[in-house]
């Protein structure tokens, strides 16, 4: 049977978790369990800027996950917003309230992009306008931090990338736990490994409110007065002015990508970097609307399953990920790996391992002291490792969006590389695209993940 590089025994994973003591220091944010282990973080974070080496940011898209990213964004040492855009005339009201009188604003982004005092974007508008703005903004100049899925349909992905090499810009997809201590810590673990051979992996995501179910507020003054329906249609369907389209967009297959698109996105985003893998091979789901019978077009409890090829990052697996509208309970949010020897349950800023009792009878040590005893091999009782070991980030951690602005900007100032970049944001988006697909057309979808391409058979 082929062994991936992550099968590991357990004994070099306890050896290496024991070693990693001796890394203690007092510097930077970092994941640990008592005195077992630590992740070092990059300090660059502590330095200061003046006033004429900021980073002069825009915000494309004024919604509640924008407006968010931009909060997150100001807390970045050396970073300043200049520019506000919103389709809707009291998020740009709203905007001067809370980030300053003189911020520019306006309903047309174009004029945040023809602007010099712009060094980078975040797209954080409905998805369908994810992959025009963001190609605009790249053929600019700007960086850009676009919010998940990085686009609205699986065919336009080719464009983004394409539009990030020939501008050579920085550019970021904004599943914001995917530069977290947590996902860090993961990938350390299950590069040394910490679960053996890695087989299966499962995510679950689930929410019972009104505002977690996409129930958003209206305004009460929603209108064609107050809002630029028009430009908000213009590369979709055309329809008389609805402001449940607007306002509650998600719901609404012209606009959003249903819960594959806004929340499975992040759990690819996850396991395809702990495990450096480019996506499945197969896609395949089911659902129904169970619940909100509110008009939406898409599913509020949606089952999807992934087969994952062999290939040289990791062994074939499977992976089953599911979300739940309607949970009585409020449920939680995770990702599991599963190995031969072993578990991980994984969150932005905390991983659980979780292995299993028996050990190697040819455990050299085990061996050993046996034959210092004089005893015979079968009869001596085994000095067993921990069933379940918690890697916690330390207090005060600022958390994974933090982590991803720092990445993102850090990158902007040094010419360097982000991880979540167009290629590995169109192979986080593609399964989660084809998951809700393959839910709308019945059937199963094979796909190339090393091409990026749909498999027509």
């Amino acid at each position: 049977m082929k062994q991936s590089k992550n099968t590991t025994s357990r004994r070099s994973f306890v050896k290496k978790l024991a070693g990693a003591a001796a890394l203690l220091t007092t510097a930077g944010p970092t994941i640990l369990s008592g005195k077992n282990d630590i992740q070092q973080y990059d300090l660059s974070r502590l330095t200061r800027y003046s006033a004429n080496d900021q980073i002069q940011i825009a915000l494309i898209g004024a919604g509640g996950m924008g407006t968010a990213d931009t909060d997150t964004a100001l807390q970045v040492p050396g970073v300043r917003l200049v520019a506000v855009c919103d389709l809707y005339s009291g998020r740009l009201e709203d905007a001067k309230g809370r980030w300053g009188k003189d911020l520019f604003t306006t309903k047309d982004y174009r004029e945040i992009l023809n602007r010099s005092d712009v060094d980078a974007v975040i797209v954080a508008t409905p998805d369908h306008w994810h992959m025009p703005i963001s190609v605009e903004a790249l053929g600019k100049g700007k960086g850009v931090y676009c919010e998940k899925p990085m686009v609205h349909d699986v065919k336009e992905g080719p464009a983004v990338v394409q539009a990030q090499q020939k501008s050579g810009k920085t550019f970021q997809v904004g599943s914001q736990g995917l530069s977290s201590l947590g996902n860090e810590k993961a990938k350390e673990l299950y590069e040394s490994g910490a679960i053996g051979q890695f087989i299966y992996a499962e995510g679950f995501w689930a929410r019972n409110s009104p505002v977690g179910a996409w129930q958003y507020a209206i305004p009460n003054d929603a209108s064609p007065e107050t809002v630029d329906w028009d430009r908000y249609i213009s590369n979709t369907t055309k329809r008389d002015f609805d402001p449940l389209r607007f306002f509650r967009w998600r719901n609404y297959r012209d606009y959003g990508t249903g819960v594959s698109g806004d929340l499975f996105v992040h759990l690819f985003s996850s396991l395809h970097f702990i495990t450096s893998s480019m996506g499945p091979n197969k896609v395949m789901a089911t659902g129904g609307l169970r619940y909100w019978k509110d008009g939406r077009e898409v599913p509020d409890v949606l089952l999807g399953t992934f087969d994952y090829p062999d290939s040289s990052a990791h062994p074939p697996f499977n992976l089953s990920l599911r979300c739940n509208f309607v949970d009585g309970t409020s449920g939680t949010t995770y990702l599991r790996l599963v190995g031969s020897e072993g578990s991980m349950d994984i969150t932005w800023d905390s991983v659980v391992v979780k292995r299993n009792k028996e050990t190697a009878s040819d455990d050299p040590f085990y061996i050993e002291q046996l034959k210092k005893a004089g005893k015979p091999l079968t009869d001596r009782k085994r000095i067993l490792p921990p069933e379940e070991i918690t890697f916690s980030a330390e207090k005060d951690y600022k958390g994974g969006p933090y982590d991803h602005f720092v990445n993102f900007f850090t990158a902007i100032r040094t010419g360097g590389k982000v991880v979540e970049d167009a290629t590995f944001g169109y192979r986080a988006a593609a399964p989660a695209l084809l998951c809700i697909d393959s839910y709308n057309q019945d059937r199963a979808i094979a796909w190339n993940p090393e091409k990026m391409e749909i498999v027509k058979k």
